[in-house]
């Protein structure tokens, strides 16, 4: 599971089962999942109901496992192919696609949306095959087209998702957790900072963002880690203390136990990015 990836495996597009995807497992890729039939998924602990037209957005060791058997075109590429983070000025996806633990991971879209999407897909395959300038240049076009399109859906939908939640006694927590989670990482500190109780606190968080407190806590600190190990060349220990974790040990296994790869590993299949020589100095540069 944790070996990287071999030098030809930066894009490529399949055809496959949710069963045989079940199977195989994380990989350290980002993922494009094009699903025509409605469904169930868990992305990581949260388990989501999707309607038929659904695009799902994956990250690199991301655990995802489909609960319903249904075939499934899913377009993949490493980080090193199309870098999300150092094309976040051309394509805003990251933080909103990619790397958001506040909303769903998927977008819900018109046939003629998807179909659109689709053949897209099918003219960035057409130039995999070739290597040269060119055609590596046509395909990472088509894969920006496909992420700007799906972000530009994705915002188009999120006011009116965003007014029915405006009101909810629980919106601050993500404030407040994007402030606090580094050092606060106990339920009880966001319950008392919005004025409830435990309790209520945990019964509003799984409403407004299908998510216990706890695991959304646990969720930001992973993000933060994989950031960290991407877009920095900061040593694992070093990484470890920016966290505020005990040692490098302590931190390896908590990441392991929530990835399922050791963070050298991570870092070995999916690469340091380009970005990382921007970060120099500056842990907290943006990921998107």
């Amino acid at each position: 599971m944790e070996k990287p990836p071999p030098d030809n495996y930066h894009c490529l597009i399949e055809e496959v089962s949710t069963e045989t995807f079940n199977q195989q497992g994380a990989r350290p890729l980002y993922g494009i999942f094009f699903l025509e039939e409605e469904g169930r998924l868990t992305a990581d602990v949260t388990q989501y109901s999707y309607t038929r037209y659904t695009v799902l957005f994956t990250t690199p060791w991301q655990l995802v496992h489909f609960d319903t058997a249904q075939p499934v075109r899913v377009l993949w590429f490493h980080s090193d192919y199309y870098c999300i983070a150092y094309h976040k000025e051309e394509v805003a996806c990251n933080g909103l696609l990619f790397n958001n633990i506040y909303a769903q991971p998927f977008i819900s879209v018109d046939p003629e949306m998807f179909m659109r999407l689709k053949e897209l897909t099918a003219q960035l395959e057409q130039e995999l095959p070739y290597h040269d300038p060119y055609s590596r240049a046509i395909a990472r076009t088509y894969l920006q087209l496909i992420l700007a399109i799906s972000s530009k859906t994705k915002v188009n939908a999120a006011p009116a998702a965003a007014e029915q939640k405006i009101h909810h006694p629980v919106a601050q927590f993500k404030e407040l957790l994007e402030q606090h989670f580094i050092r606060k990482r106990g339920p009880a500190f966001y319950a008392a900072q919005l004025g409830m109780s435990p309790n209520t606190f945990s019964k509003n968080c799984r409403v407004y963002f299908l998510k216990s407190p706890s695991d959304l806590i646990q969720e930001r600190i992973i993000l933060e880690a994989k950031k960290l190990i991407h877009l920095s060349f900061r040593s694992i220990k070093e990484i470890a203390a920016i966290l505020h974790f005990d040692d490098e040990h302590y931190f390896s296994r908590y990441f392991k136990k929530h990835t399922g790869i050791a963070p050298t590993a991570f870092r070995e299949s999916v690469g340091i990015s380009p970005v990382a020589h921007l970060s120099i100095g500056n842990p907290y540069s943006s990921m998107g």
